[in-house]
């Protein structure tokens, strides 16, 4: 199944979707025992140590420090790994609001991480830029 690569219409048909669950992002080293009974959301091996994004309830049992609190937010759209633009439109919409974006490509969809207090702006403004692009879409 082939993704989308057109950015008006990956904008157009994003369909946000609010996943309210609480996500904090942590760092262990790869040999720490404990990252295999872990069920992250999402694993990133980066130099300094594995990055992992946890629901709160696993870094509550496991008792990992969480600087900030995140809510993920999907791009629904298939969006292809070979799209241009959509993570700097996303972003950058976002960063007009003043609101952070950890943003994760995933083979099928993009997944935003906002923090847990703006996450219901943050959908307003996703919702927002959906509707331009569609109002874009309907002059042509």
């Amino acid at each position: 199944m082939v993704g989308e690569t057109n950015l008006n219409q990956l904008l157009a048909s994003m369909a946000p979707s609010l996943d309210n669950e609480r996500y904090g992002f942590i760092t262990m080293l790869p040999s720490n025992p404990i990252r295999h009974v872990i069920e992250p959301k999402a694993t990133y091996f980066e130099q300094e140590g594995l990055t992992m994004i946890v629901p709160h309830a696993q870094a509550m049992l496991y008792g990992f420090e969480v600087e900030a609190w995140f809510h993920c937010i999907t791009l629904t759209v298939h969006s292809s790994l070979e799209a241009v633009g959509l993570t700097a439109a996303v972003s950058s919409a976002l960063a007009k609001a003043g609101i952070s974006a950890n943003v994760l490509a995933a083979y099928f969809h993009d997944h935003i991480y906002v923090p847990e207090s703006r996450s219901e702006e943050a959908m307003r403004v996703l919702h927002q830029l959906a509707e331009q692009a569609n109002f874009g879409t309907s002059e042509q």
